[in-house]
């Protein structure tokens, strides 16, 4: 079963593999034709009411499959509103070959002509709430004729998601008069959608994506990162970075990540020894000291209230702590108190185990040896690594990232592969670099989207950086990047 969100990301991650979306819609429009067949007496009639979008494109190439029966195709809008490319190309395909394709400008002009079969494609499952016009004066002509009715991928006026007919359950009275269309046959493509679910007249037809647009991240999975003109500050996640002592170059490059990766506010809590060395990093960073030179268990009330009083959405704990016995115990028992959602680095992922169950979500960024210091899987084999870590992620209850030459994405449940990246970024650094973007994306995102798109932004960014400068990249080379690496690929 497949969400809406996450099919638009397979297809778009199709595409990035090798499978064009013109070549999908081939397939979704064969695999249509093959069912309005089944459903046609031979030579029938058949009305194909049409909208703008990429269900509409469907259509219009399965009409080309249906030259044996008596086809109209008419279209809900004007031919130069039809809103992408390659449905357009397939609503001249018609004109072109001279069938019989006609515009509808005013839904009242809407009339169907004694069809034996309806083929409903409006709208497709990008598209929520009530029916507007023309599609709901679509929906009833469509539902009041005397024809067996086929929606393509959704009925339209449905959730996909839900099931849901403009936002009321299924079924359920509305005072809006909200409605769907009453489809005798479902033709969804690559799985089945929620909505659709205990339904028994879908067919879910294979058209040809392959297993690589799921299974490994794409430039599809950063559709998600739309933003809302009217956001105010705060919207887009607030992050506290809760790091540095021995080492303050982490808990700095961490802190600049999450800016870059898009969290509107980054609070820096560091040991006051070392504060003003991570302020020097930029004029861009909070920092909230405390006393002392490291983090220990007296300070644990410190973090505390900073997560609290700057109402963190996400705490970053382990850039740049180190691994001194009391700065572990003090790990331990922030995140043992702290109710929130932590992404947790470095040498604190080895105490995560102890901390479990937790109250928050909790997502660790490990690497081979902290993935085994933590009680985790060793294997070279991604395939063989991806089950593994699948199977602990599950025992333990969180989300993990596991850093490799293929990342393994997984919440125990779904479980993801990100290739971006390069052998140039064994330097240090680039893991603070991964685990910023990764907590900046979990202020706004579940877990395992968060992870897997940062590790994908974060591997761009360093394949950008190579390309640059070769091998001699530094881990302060990829926050500037992410900004182009998650934004400048959502096409």
């Amino acid at each position: 079963m497949i969400t809406s969100d996450r099919m638009a990301a397979v297809d778009r991650n199709a595409e990035a593999v090798g499978v064009p979306r013109k070549q999908l819609m081939e397939s979704s429009g064969n695999a249509l034709a093959a069912v309005v067949k089944e459903e046609t007496p031979e030579g029938g009639r058949v009305e194909i009411v049409a909208g703008r979008g990429n269900n509409g494109g469907d259509a219009f190439v399965a009409a080309r499959f249906l030259e044996d029966y008596d086809v109209t195709v008419r279209l809900l809008g004007r031919p130069e509103t039809i809103t992408t490319e390659i449905a357009r190309e397939n609503w001249e395909a018609l004109e072109t070959g001279e069938y019989d394709a006609r515009t509808v400008t005013d839904s009242a002009d809407l009339a169907l002509d004694a069809p034996d079969t309806v083929v409903d494609a409006m709208l497709g499952t990008g598209i929520t709430g009530a029916l507007r016009e023309p599609e709901r004066t679509g929906a009833e002509i469509i539902n009041d004729a005397d024809a067996t009715v086929v929606s393509v991928d959704i009925p339209s006026g449905m959730d996909a998601d839900t099931g849901n007919v403009g936002g009321t359950a299924p079924n359920a009275p509305d005072g809006s008069g909200a409605i769907a269309v009453e489809a005798d046959r479902v033709v969804t493509f690559h799985d089945l959608k929620p909505g659709l679910e205990g339904r028994s007249d879908v067919t879910v037809a294979d058209i040809g994506i392959p297993d690589a647009a799921e299974r490994f991240v794409g430039p599809g999975d950063l559709l998600q990162l739309g933003r809302d003109p009217t956001a105010h500050k705060g919207d887009f996640g607030r992050v506290v970075v809760v790091g540095g002592g021995p080492y303050t170059g982490a808990p700095a490059l961490s802190s600049i990540a999450a800016l870059r990766a898009g969290a509107d506010l980054v609070f820096c809590c560091v040991p006051e020894a070392v504060a003003d060395e991570v302020q020097g990093y930029s004029p861009d960073l909070i920092v909230d000291a405390y006393a002392g030179e490291r983090f220990r268990p007296a300070r644990v009330e410190d973090a505390l209230e900073t997560a609290n009083e700057y109402d963190a959405d996400t705490v970053l704990l382990g850039p740049g702590l180190g691994d001194a016995e009391e700065t572990l115990d003090a790990a331990r028992e922030f995140l043992t108190r702290y109710e929130g959602d932590v992404v947790v680095d470095a040498d604190a992922i080895q105490v995560v185990p102890d901390t479990l169950p937790r109250e928050g979500e909790t997502l660790c960024t490990p690497h081979q040896g902290e993935l085994v210091a933590m009680g985790g899987p060793r294997s070279d084999d991604h395939d063989e690594r991806a089950e593994l870590v699948t199977e602990f992620a599950a025992n333990l209850g969180v989300t993990l990232l596991v850093k490799g030459a293929y990342d393994v994405i997984s919440n125990g449940d779904e479980t993801r592969l990100n290739r971006t990246g390069n052998p140039g970024m064994t330097v240090g650094g680039t893991g603070d670099v991964l685990a910023g973007a990764t907590a900046a994306l979990a202020s706004t995102l579940d877990g395992l989207d968060a992870a897997a798109i940062a590790a994908y932004a974060n591997g761009s960014a360093g394949d950008m950086a190579v390309e640059e400068k070769g091998y001699g990249l530094l881990a302060s080379d990829l926050p500037d990047r992410l900004p182009e690496a998650m934004w400048g690929e959502r096409s």
